[in-house]
């Protein structure tokens, strides 16, 4: 009897351990940011338009969207997006800076990329250079840039030499977004605030409330308390501004949602009421722009 015992238990504890040595060859899911591949344009530029005209940035926005599904990176189809832009008549708004703002937000994506050609051309052959520049989708803040320039070649198969390059230079610049993204979605999303008054406000960030708490600590207080991880930093206060130079939100909503800085904002606006002050707010990708009234 003891033996069979002593079998069952052996028997046992080899089934366990290969189980948790099973577990620990699995590597854990990397989590992957959905992204979106658009052309670069410049300010008052069309990006339906670029993408009509120039046939190498939509060869190079294709190949570099499918690096990307290789990898399993969750995609957004650019050209159905903008299709939706078009029934919804944004596409006839003149402000194309607003269309492209608008074309990230209905997107989902946590990231989008320009990406950029230009032909090189040269009497010992022609080439091509591809630009790709990763962007934060909800603050703009820059996460990654790589270039890549094919072989020279006499040819005027510029498609051929727009998917050398932009193959030599997908697994390092898609490398580096993946560590940035696994940074943020450990750590937040990093922001910066400014808050300053208006030359009419009766208020500025020595003003002491009843509590004997000035400006300065009620604001203070509230990032401790609504910054992700409580992280921030602040540069420096003055009696007529405070500068936070660093400070986190989160990546996502308790709910799953992405997390929006113009939330983050009205949040912060309406603890400024609570406390009798009135404010008006500017965003400029990253950065927050407070003015106290």
């Amino acid at each position: 009897m003891k033996t069979k015992l002593l079998l069952l238990w052996s028997f046992i504890l080899v089934i366990t351990t290969n189980i948790n040595l099973q577990a620990q060859d699995i590597a854990p899911a990397k989590i992957q940011p959905k992204v979106m591949v658009i052309p670069y344009t410049t300010s008052d530029g069309s990006i339906s338009a670029e993408l009509e005209k120039n046939d190498l940035v939509r060869l190079a926005i294709s190949n570099v969207k499918e690096a990307f599904d290789k990898r399993n990176f969750p995609t957004v189809d650019l050209a159905a997006k903008l299709k939706q832009l078009r029934n919804d008549k944004v596409m006839e708004l003149e402000n194309q800076t607003s269309i492209k703002q608008d074309l990230i937000e209905i997107s989902g994506a946590d990231m989008y990329i320009e990406t950029e050609t230009t032909i090189n051309r040269s009497g010992g052959g022609n080439s091509v250079t591809v630009i790709l520049s990763a962007y934060d989708a909800f603050t703009g803040v820059s996460l990654a840039n790589k270039s890549g320039v094919s072989p020279r070649f006499h040819t005027e198969s510029f498609e051929k030499l727009v998917d050398k390059a932009v193959s030599e230079m997908t697994d390092d610049f898609m490398n580096t977004l993946q560590m940035r993204f696994e940074d943020i979605n450990a750590n937040g999303r990093m922001l910066a605030m400014n808050i300053t008054f208006s030359e009419e406000s009766e208020f500025d960030m020595d003003y002491e409330f009843d509590d004997l708490d000035m400006l300065s600590d009620k604001i203070e207080n509230w990032l401790e308390k609504n910054s992700y991880g409580s992280y921030y930093h602040i540069q420096g206060v003055t009696a007529t501004k405070m500068i936070v130079d660093e400070m986190r939100v989160p990546l996502k909503t308790e709910d799953g949602r992405n997390f929006r800085v113009s939330k983050f904002v009205q949040k912060f606006r309406k603890h400024l009421r609570t406390l009798g002050i009135e404010s008006s707010r500017d965003l400029q990708g990253g950065r927050i722009f407070i003015t106290i009234q």
